[in-house]
């Protein structure tokens, strides 16, 4: 079963939603992006934000953590229904990343991939690229994040 006969074009679905908390926050950027702002509630207060926020590269993680958890679900579900699901992964890359709010501590992000589009790769027989707009929005319904990426299929 190929990814545009369970997702057709144009269709989003919500992979998930995470809560992000402070120690969260504090915890991945220690690791990954250590600038004050994500680091230090108090320091953050001076910086544009105004508040401790997270990471860009956070959300996106949180973005991949979602979809990764949607897709074992999937898979799951089709093969309990005798269907054999999508051959996915790896990416290719993405485009157009944009970082448009902060994600403050207490903010709960949920997830979302449309397909776009899905076409066959000329050079590689059997491959599919599938193109998506996928986005991340608050509890407030601002978008927070916004991307446009692709995954290979195979067959």
């Amino acid at each position: 079963m190929k990814l545009s006969e369970l997702l057709p074009s144009g269709t989003a679905v919500v992979t998930g939603s995470l809560l992000f908390t402070a120690d969260d926050i504090i915890t991945f950027a220690r690791k990954f992006d250590p600038q004050p702002f994500h680091t230090d509630a108090e320091a953050a207060k001076d910086y544009v934000f105004g508040a401790l926020c997270a990471s860009g590269w956070h959300t996106c993680a949180g973005w991949m953590k979602t979809y990764v958890a949607y897709i074992v679900k999937e898979t799951g579900r089709l093969e309990a229904e005798g269907h054999e699901p999508p051959k996915l992964g790896p990416s290719p890359g993405f485009k157009k990343l944009q970082w448009l709010k902060p994600v403050y501590a207490g903010d709960t992000i949920t997830y979302s991939m449309t397909l776009l589009e899905s076409r066959p790769l000329v050079s590689r027989p059997g491959t599919w690229i599938n193109t998506s707009a996928n986005a991340g929005v608050n509890q407030k319904g601002e978008t927070v994040l916004r991307f446009e990426g692709s995954i290979l299929e195979f067959s």
